[in-house]
């Protein structure tokens, strides 16, 4: 005796969909694309913000220069630049400098700087509001720490560059490329 599948009328397969799908290979082919269509724009949602500091694995995240592992939260710095916007992330504030003075969009209007409080370690700053203490101890040694407030023994974001232009380098293996591309 041959048996035979119950089948469910179509009424019944409506409610049922994926069910329905699963059964015929052709309604799986044009399903898939369209279900990938409608996914597609939540993509954007879980990658990197389009603006501001992106989040940092503490000792994971490694210097875009140096390589050293970002541990020291206090001197972390970001730029956000480039062709597509992207974020670095540094473990020096002098070294972001240095490194984003040989980019071709330095200058462009949409670049962000972003450096940690020193204080705190918490709270990211913009670099460019921010006012600079030197004479810390940072990783690479170029000595300026971050305060969102001015202080009598801080100067300008202006002043704090020129200062680090002029020390120059402070790591002594150079990447062989230091480019954002």
């Amino acid at each position: 005796m041959i048996r035979s599948r119950a089948r469910l009328p179509y009424s019944r397969l409506h409610g049922l969909w994926p069910l329905s799908l699963a059964r015929s290979p052709l309604s799986l082919l044009v399903a898939l694309p369209l279900l990938l269509l409608l996914l597609a724009p939540l993509g954007g949602c879980f990658g990197e913000a389009e603006t501001g500091p992106v989040k940092i694995n503490w000792d994971r995240d490694a210097c875009h220069v140096c390589r050293m592992l970002i541990s020291d939260r206090r001197f972390a710095a970001q730029v956000r630049g480039g062709p597509r916007h992207k974020a670095f992330k540094f473990d020096d504030l002098g070294e972001l400098i240095i490194w984003l003075d040989q980019q071709k969009w330095k200058d462009d209007k949409d670049v962000e700087i972003w450096v940690m409080d020193v204080d705190t370690g918490t709270r990211w700053l913009d670099a460019r509001k921010a006012f600079y203490i030197s004479g810390q101890h940072s990783p690479m040694d170029y000595g300026f720490g971050a305060v969102e407030k001015m202080r009598k023994d801080a100067i300008s974001y202006g002043e704090m560059m020129k200062k680090t232009r002029a020390r120059g380098s402070t790591y002594h293996c150079l990447p062989p490329e230091q480019s954002a591309s």
